[in-house]
């Protein structure tokens, strides 16, 4: 892993971008859903830099792959929630697009991060 940081890492950078995001859109949400879709999609959103933190710190490139793999599930889950937010009417069209653009983004970059660790090993 090149004795690198996960903070280092873009694409952890991004992710971290794109949780203060979900957490200003979501918090528009219906006060009835702070412990439904607010929670969910706040929760899913973290999961994402988190994930790429805890796999950079295992030293291993399969256990790092593995968790990138779960980031980019959790990445997808926010996805997910973002068009049901907005079918709901709780975002705008313009917010989801916004949230959208920072997934393909983001899950871009894991994707190529994962590429790289199975190439390097």
């Amino acid at each position: 892993m090149g004795g690198r940081n996960y903070s280092d890492l873009i694409v952890w950078q991004k992710a971290m971008g794109f949780v203060e995001e979900v957490y200003r859109a979501s918090s528009r949400f219906p006060r009835e859903e702070v412990y439904g879709l607010t929670s969910q999609v706040r929760r899913a959103a973290v999961s994402i830099p988190s994930n790429i933190a805890e796999g950079q710190g295992r030293r291993s490139r399969r256990e790092f792959r593995r968790f990138l793999r779960v980031a980019h599930g959790s990445l997808r889950e926010v996805e997910t929630q973002v068009l049901l937010a907005e079918r709901l009417h709780y975002l705008d069209t313009d917010t989801k697009g916004q949230l959208m653009r920072m997934s393909s983004e983001i899950g871009r970059l894991l994707n190529g991060l994962v590429r790289s660790l199975s190439q390097d090993s």
